[in-house]
């Protein structure tokens, strides 16, 4: 599918309310995070704040398709948070193009990494469920999605396992972390 990427605009109510939508939508399987309209609100108005990257796909009748989100972090370091694409842009190449699209603005601002996490809340990996201490690093060795975790669609943009987080939102659901180097 043939997408466009440009900024979302904080005084753009149509589109707010659209990635909103849209991050309700997309993280319905992650009951914690963007559990209300008000939340997934909250979530875009936060990824809109000043300093901030937030970029929004569109289709070429421009329908909006889904969102990313970019922040510095500290240095050199940029971490993405959120993306949320919308079901019917899934496996459409409308991720790809965001993160790919957010990548040349981190570069150009001059950031040199990007870091992720992917939480596995709902079992998308053999390491949901289990106890990852003592060897956690063990554990990022073994890593395998089991239903579609999105670190496999970070890997193929890319990015690469750096940790994990164990129980960070709960025992036996990890945060996966991942980075990616956008320049050099």
């Amino acid at each position: 599918m043939r997408v466009y990427c440009r900024d979302l605009a904080a005084d753009d109510p149509a589109g707010v309310a659209a990635a909103a939508q849209i991050a309700l939508d997309a993280f319905a399987h992650i009951p914690a995070f963007c559990d209300t309209y008000e939340d997934a609100l909250a979530e875009v108005r936060e990824a809109l704040e000043p300093e901030k990257i937030c970029l929004a796909a569109f289709a070429p009748g421009g329908e909006m398709l889904g969102w990313v989100g970019g922040m510095h972090s500290y240095a050199l370091v940029w971490e993405l948070h959120p993306l949320a694409v919308a079901p019917a842009g899934r496996w459409q190449g409308v991720g790809r193009a965001l993160v790919t699209a957010l990548e040349a603005r981190i570069a150009a601002a001059g950031g040199l990494t990007i870091q992720l996490g992917t939480d596995d809340e709902f079992g998308g990996t053999n390491l949901f469920g289990q106890e990852l201490y003592p060897d956690v690093l063990g554990a990022a060795q073994s890593l395998v999605s089991v239903a579609n975790h999105p670190f496999v669609f970070y890997q193929k943009m890319g990015f690469v396992v750096t940790g994990l987080v164990p129980d960070a939102n709960g025992f036996g659901k990890p945060d996966i972390m991942m980075c990616k180097r956008v320049q050099g």
